[in-house]
């Protein structure tokens, strides 16, 4: 079985599918889509960027929800299989609610163009942080954060990977717990490149920003199931996608489990739609009998449509 996984923020750069972009119109087609919808030219900042401005969260949602959309899009154009289960890291689970039909595209843009100026707005810039925080137990980062905090958020928000959790919250937190996790042995921590930090309950004002926002959306039961970041689960309950969505927010991502459901159910091969090939690498450290690739450049592209296609072949001729 198939799963299908769209990442989030951190996996955008300057010139990110360009050469797949090359071979298939549909890519650049998305992105004119979404400039129609946006008003603004998401292809050239992600072309040429200046960085700055592909890494302000409020033009950095839109532009991976574009580049995922559009790479599933090229994706099923070019007769791939279509997949069985699917998750999105945080932003990503937008990417996969539009792939699953669950959500309109032109309604996802605007939401998660609003979802970013909500969060930029509910913490001064600067004042927040997040941080991989590499090689420890998540006890000992909840440890770490309690005894750091001073009365200041900071927690647990990615649950990424068995030995990688990210915390998330205000700047002078992070660093305080960066330090305390140093004097218990834990000296790799990987400073990211956010403008606002998510996924902690400074992140609250914009969830009621967001549920504004959501309110008038029309949210369908998936055509494909999609685990939920909140749940690490599917629902076809739609109040329940529309309060996850919420919940996401300011709460965990739990991604490990998110890949271990998508196992559990017999998922034996997860491709990265989407730019970069960070949750590749993840899924590989969560379960190593998971087959994983991304599909960002043109040569993984054509192998997994290369290999599901013979794999689909010897099953129909066994």
């Amino acid at each position: 079985m198939l799963a299908f996984v769209f990442p989030g923020q951190g996996s955008q750069s300057v010139g990110m599918l360009a050469e797949l972009a090359a071979r298939h119109t549909v890519i650049r087609d998305t992105f004119s889509e979404a400039a129609e919808v946006l008003k603004l030219d998401l292809w050239a900042i992600a072309s040429a960027g200046p960085e700055v401005e592909l890494n302000r969260t409020e033009n950095t949602q839109p532009i991976l929800l574009s580049a995922s959309v559009a790479v599933y899009r090229a994706w099923c154009k070019a007769g791939g299989q279509v997949p069985d289960f699917m998750a999105g890291h945080s932003l990503g689970e937008y990417s996969a609610l539009v792939c699953a039909e669950s959500m309109r595209f032109d309604d996802a843009l605007r939401v998660v163009q609003l979802r970013g100026q909500a969060m930029q707005r509910a913490v001064p810039e600067g004042s927040g942080a997040m941080a991989a925080i590499l090689n420890a137990d998540l006890l000992v980062i909840e440890e770490a954060c309690a005894a750091s905090s001073l009365g200041d958020v900071v927690a647990p928000a990615n649950l990424n990977a068995p030995g990688q959790i990210v915390i998330s919250g205000l700047r002078s937190a992070v660093e305080r717990t960066i330090e305390y996790l140093a004097t218990k042995g834990v000296r790799k921590a990987i400073r990211l490149p956010v403008s606002v930090p998510s996924h902690c309950a400074l992140m609250q004002p914009a969830v009621l920003e967001l549920e504004t926002a959501l309110a008038p959306i029309a949210i369908n039961a998936p055509r494909v199931p999609v685990l939920q970041n909140v749940s690490a689960d599917s629902t076809d309950d739609v109040a329940a996608l529309r309060s996850n969505l919420l919940a996401q927010l300011s709460g965990r991502v739990r991604w490990i489990e998110c890949v271990q459901a998508m196992a559990a159910r017999g998922a034996t091969e997860v491709l990265e739609c989407g730019p970069g090939k960070a949750l590749s690498g993840m899924t590989r450290r969560i379960d190593s009998s998971l087959q994983s690739a991304s599909l960002a450049d043109p040569a993984d592209f054509d192998a997994a449509l290369q290999r599901l296609s013979v794999k689909k072949a010897t099953s129909q001729n066994a």
